[in-house]
């Protein structure tokens, strides 16, 4: 006779309960062998998240059943059971990572040219870049808090150990934020970006002589008409400035040692994407606020104050907050697209961010620019991109 019906949790074999009567009443042969008994399902044995699936019992139980009844047995789901996908469902998956990826890079690149835009118009008002980078990462720690309190992201489960392993990438982070900051208040924003297209320059030198590692010649080359437009924007530039140069300059290296120590103090660490940028703002603002307040001052920035309030009028505070905002979406968007995407591809996207925010700068705040000086910027931004390419080639051999 058939086993008793199973618990609720697993209708399919709890409906063949009902047959039971049936087969209790079918003719039996003196001789013949009766019908098995099922094996019993341990509850405990199979898990809650996976199906379940009837399939005839071979193995368990060697008789024949008798009649048009066959007996079966409750299994998990294996990765073995799993329904390939047929090739429109593959398509329909990949079209959607990408206009998936297409969705993060489009905001991205809108929340960046939207935080440039208000952060020049806030630094041409209130020159205090110290006081504007320490409210930017104020606004993100603030978001953040408020998220992880709404519940609206899942708080990150960290130890000491860490916040120990974040206080290098932290550090490196506050000065290349301060750096660009300083150096956006001094030149054009279209000249600090332009500037800041020759990062991938800084990583490979600061990797081969300070970290020992070797790159092939074709690494070196594309290295070339970086630092060459780079170089020839900076002679060209209409309104040159020695403190915005050595700003840009100074955030590109603190950048490329920041993501030094993020790989190799961070690694194997459980907090990520938008969680992570929240910890590693959170830290910046302890380590910013003490050397903010002593470099300028809160008597110096109430001045400043009442003088952009006075001249600018109530949108100066819109201005402000708008700037801090659009500062930690348009860096929270950059670190979750990262977590879709390889770092070759957010590469590329970087590059072409720059460029977006670097024409739209030029339209709005009507840049003078020379012939000479727009052909370094494509010149370096084309080495950004050539460079990103000959690393991709590399890690595809």
């Amino acid at each position: 006779m058939l086993c008793s019906a199973m618990a609720s949790s697993f209708p399919a074999i709890a409906a063949a309960a009902h047959l039971r009567p049936s087969v209790a009443r079918m003719p039996r042969s003196g001789v013949g062998p009766r019908v098995p008994f099922l094996c019993e399902v341990v509850r405990s044995s199979l898990s809650a998240r996976k199906p379940l699936y009837l399939t005839p019992n071979r193995v368990l139980c060697s008789a024949k059943p008798r009649g048009p009844f066959s007996e079966t047995r409750a299994h998990e789901a294996s990765r073995n059971d799993a329904v390939p996908l047929s090739s429109k469902e593959e398509s329909r998956s990949a079209a959607a990572q990408k206009l998936k990826i297409g969705f993060y890079f489009a905001t991205w690149w809108a929340l960046n040219v939207v935080f440039n835009i208000y952060n020049k118009k806030v630094l041409n008002a209130f020159p205090y870049p110290w006081l504007t980078s320490t409210l930017s990462l104020a606004a993100g720690s603030l978001i953040m808090l408020a998220f992880w309190a709404a519940r609206v992201t899942e708080p990150p489960k960290t130890d000491l150990g860490f916040w120990k392993s974040l206080i290098p990438v932290a550090v490196a982070h506050t000065i290349g934020h301060v750096a660009a900051t300083v150096s956006m208040s001094k030149v054009a924003v279209s000249f600090t970006h332009i500037i800041k297209s020759g990062e991938p320059a800084f990583t490979v030198l600061v990797s081969r002589f300070l970290l020992g590692e070797a790159f092939p010649l074709s690494v070196y080359l594309s290295l070339l008409p970086i630092i060459g437009g780079c170089a020839l924007s900076a002679l060209t530039e209409l309104n040159f400035n020695i403190t915005g140069f050595m700003g840009a300059m100074i955030s590109n290296l603190a950048f490329v040692f920041r993501n030094i120590f993020s790989k190799r103090g961070m690694t194997g660490k459980s907090v990520s994407g938008m969680n992570y940028y929240a910890c590693l703002s959170l830290l910046s603002l302890v380590i910013l606020t003490p050397f903010a307040i002593a470099v300028e001052g809160p008597k110096v920035w109430a001045a400043g104050w009442q003088k952009a309030i006075t001249e600018i009028g109530p949108h100066f505070v819109w201005w402000v907050v708008a700037q801090s905002v659009f500062y930690h979406l348009y860096n929270q968007v950059s670190y979750m697209s990262l977590d879709e995407i390889s770092p070759l591809t957010f590469s590329v996207g970087n590059t072409m961010k720059r460029i977006s925010v670097i024409v739209s700068s030029i339209i709005i705040f009507r840049t003078p620019i020379q012939p000479v000086n727009a052909l370094g910027a494509g010149i370096a931004i084309l080495g950004t991109f050539l460079y990103s390419q000959v690393t991709r080639a590399l890690l595809l051999e």
